[in-house]
């Protein structure tokens, strides 16, 4: 229908999509992750955990103990279980 607004965000929040991804068990260690400079997004270190992540962008996610990079498929409307969380990415490489 001409006129009709698309109901889906542009974009979401950075530390909002790792936790809705199951990257991180929090929220707020999403947005820790984001602001120490461990995520880079499209090749860009991320130093807020507000940076705008729109889908088909490629997240690079250093952890403790390997290298995660995941395409973003989707934003999700809340945390859910690991099926519906892995429906989120695309995991295009892991390293460690």
């Amino acid at each position: 229908m001409p006129g009709t607004l698309d109901a889906r965000p542009a974009s979401t929040r950075l530390d909002t999509w790792l936790w809705r991804a199951r990257v991180v068990k929090t929220r707020s260690l999403g947005a820790k992750l984001a602001r120490s400079g461990h995520v880079r997004v499209n090749g860009r270190r991320s130093a807020t955990a507000h940076q705008p992540v729109r889908v088909g962008d490629v997240l690079t996610i250093a952890l403790e103990r390997s290298v995660r990079v995941l395409r973003v498929t989707a934003f999700g409307e809340r945390r859910g279980p690991a099926t519906e969380a892995s429906a989120l990415f695309e995991d295009i490489g892991v390293d460690g």
